[in-house]
C-alpha cells in the first residue's frame, strides 16, 4: 500500500484518499486551534491561497494529542478556521498522529527523516509533510514557519504546473 491508497475521511466524514490528490504537491499539517503556533494557519492559508492553481493544496489534520489543544468538535474546529483564518484547504477528520492509535497515513509519515535526518514521532502540532506528484516526502518540524525559504522552495519545485 502507497501513502495515495491509504483510507482517509474528511471532517465532514466523507471517504477521501490521497489518490484524489493525484498528480499535485500535498503539504499535510496536523493542526490546533488552541496552540501557540496556531498562527501558522494564516501562513497555511497563503500558499493554499498563492499556489492552488498550480497543483497544490494544503491538508490540515486537527490533533488533539498535544496538550488538549484541539478539543473541539468536527463543526467547531471548521467554524474556528473559517472564521479565525479565513481557511479554504480540506481538513480531514481529526486524528492521533503519535502512539498506539496513530493514524495509518502517520505510521508511513513518521518514517520520513526531516532535513537534519531525523525521523519519528510527530514533535507537536504544525508540524508538515510535503507529498510531491512522484510521491517524495519532505518534513519540516512545527516551528517551521510555513512561509520559511525552505517550505516556499520545496512547494515550488513540487508543483506539477
Amino acid at each position: 500500500m502507497t501513502l495515495r491508497d491509504i483510507p482517509l475521511q474528511t471532517i465532514d466524514g466523507t471517504a477521501t484518499s490521497l489518490a484524489d490528490y493525484a498528480g499535485d504537491a500535498v503539504l499535510i499539517v496536523n493542526v490546533a486551534s488552541r496552540c501557540g503556533l496556531t498562527p501558522q494557519y494564516e501562513k497555511l492559508e497563503q500558499l493554499q491561497r498563492q499556489y492552488a492553481d498550480r497543483g497544490f493544496t494544503v491538508l490540515g489534520v486537527p490533533c488533539n494529542q498535544f496538550n488538549g489543544q484541539e478539543p473541539g468538535t468536527a463543526d467547531e474546529i471548521v467554524e474556528f478556521c473559517s472564521a479565525t483564518y479565513g481557511v479554504t484547504f480540506p481538513l480531514l477528520a481529526k486524528s492521533e498522529v503519535n502512539g498506539e492509535g496513530r493514524h495509518p497515513l502517520y505510521r508511513e509519515l513518521v518514517e520520513i527523516a526531516d532535513a537534519d535526518g531525523t525521523a519519528g514521532d510527530v514533535q507537536w502540532n504544525f508540524e508538515k509533510f510535503l507529498i510531491a506528484p512522484d510521491g517524495t516526502v519532505s518534513r519540516f518540524r512545527p516551528r517551521t514557519e510555513p512561509d520559511a525559504p525552505e517550505v516556499v522552495a520545496a512547494v515550488e519545485a513540487a508543483l506539477p504546473r
